[in-house]
């Protein structure tokens, strides 16, 4: 058996040829690069890719499965090399360069999900203390206000960080494809509103929104109650007030309580004392603030083997970190998918748009969804 040093010698040396190669093989992608945007040819070629891969696979005996990954992620690096040259999405790259800075004005109208009260009445007037505000019945029902011109903006949760994603927000930006234009972390509380009558010893059911149940799951079992959904945790809140059951009680925030008159019998219900939603603001216009630095996307993926860490390969080559990737059903496809992703970045850097412009040519259903600051 050889010494370890020995061996590492024989690495580095081999590591050092690796290198070269690597680089020749480069300067040769580039030179195809140049002669497809000459021709005018397409830079991706699926079926020259598979038939390499193949090859690889077959050539690399034991180790075929790893040798066809490493090729795998040189072409998609070349690729991305080759797009720069042919000056791919420029439709993208003009769509950004129009963009303005949200307008600082009384006259705008943000539609939110719920009522006076709601979490995101609050965290609309956080974000546009000015603003008139419009309120909605349903998650849907606010893309459609800013649909219609009725709303500029709207405001909905997309994410707790004790309750997870909000599904159907997901849903509806996946179907509207509009733009995201500024977001905001909000700490959330609950407390426990009741009748001025009520005693904490008399309340059996709360009323709330599905996702305020579930931050306060430990609470509700620890009190042996029974839990009812409501369409918001204001709207919880008013009904309580307008039923007068001496029994029940709405899990909402203390404002809400306040708002409707109602006795606050417990606060912090909440599992997590950290609890937070993020707030997204939608628009079908694009802004970008300055200091903008998260990235909203959607896309659909090629039916290609890897083609989901192929693409996770272009952002870890460029040090971009991903903050959020959710898969939702293509809605009338069997077992596909069309994937959000958030990641840390501003479009004024030149490797970013240049990535945007790269996957707006290669990537299926793919949506540009926004430059914006995360506020908390």
């Amino acid at each position: 058996m050889r010494d370890l040093s020995e061996i590492r010698v024989e690495i580095d040396e081999i590591d050092s040829r690796l290198i070269e190669l690597f680089k020749r093989r480069m300067d040769c992608a580039k030179e195809v690069g140049y002669y497809k945007k000459e021709k005018h040819i397409p830079v991706l070629n699926q079926a020259r890719e598979d038939e390499i891969l193949d090859k690889v696979q077959e050539k690399g005996g034991e180790y075929g499965a790893s040798a066809r990954l490493l090729f795998a992620n040189i072409m998609e690096l070349s690729r991305a090399l080759q797009h720069n040259i042919v000056c791919s999405g420029q439709a993208l790259r003009d769509e950004i360069t129009r963009a303005k800075e949200i307008p600082e004005t009384d006259s705008i109208t943000v539609a939110y999900q719920g009522i006076k009260g709601a979490n995101s009445f609050e965290a609309a007037r956080r974000l546009f203390p000015n603003a008139e505000q419009q309120s909605c019945r349903t998650f849907e029902d606010v893309f459609a206000a800013v649909n219609d011109g009725k709303a500029t903006f709207g405001i909905l949760p997309v994410e707790n960080s004790t309750a997870g994603s909000v599904s159907a927000v997901y849903d509806l930006i996946l179907k509207y494809r509009f733009f995201i234009v500024g977001a905001l972390d909000m700490r959330i509380e609950h407390c426990l509103g009741a009748l001025k009558q009520s005693a904490l010893e008399d309340i059996e059911i709360v009323w709330s929104h599905p996702q305020a149940l579930s931050q306060c799951e430990a609470y509700i079992a620890a009190h042996s109650l029974t839990p009812v959904s409501k369409a918001n945790t204001a709207v919880a809140a008013r009904d309580v007030a307008c039923e007068k059951r001496l029994n029940v009680a709405a899990i909402c925030s203390p404002e809400a309580a306040r708002e409707y008159g109602l006795k606050i019998l417990d606060t912090s219900l909440q599992d997590n004392p950290y609890n937070t939603t993020r707030f997204i603001v939608i628009s079908k216009a694009l802004y970008i603030a300055s200091g903008a630095n998260k990235i909203s996307l959607c896309f659909s993926l090629p039916h290609v083997k890897g083609s989901l860490y192929n693409l996770l390969c272009r952002f870890n080559s460029l040090g971009l970190n991903l903050t959020k990737i959710e898969s939702r059903p293509a809605k009338g496809k069997d077992f596909e998918y069309l994937f959000y992703l958030d990641f840390t970045g501003s479009v004024h850097s030149e490797n970013v748009i240049d990535l945007l412009s790269q996957l707006s040519e290669e990537m299926p259903e793919f949506s540009f969804l926004g430059n914006y600051k995360e506020l908390s």
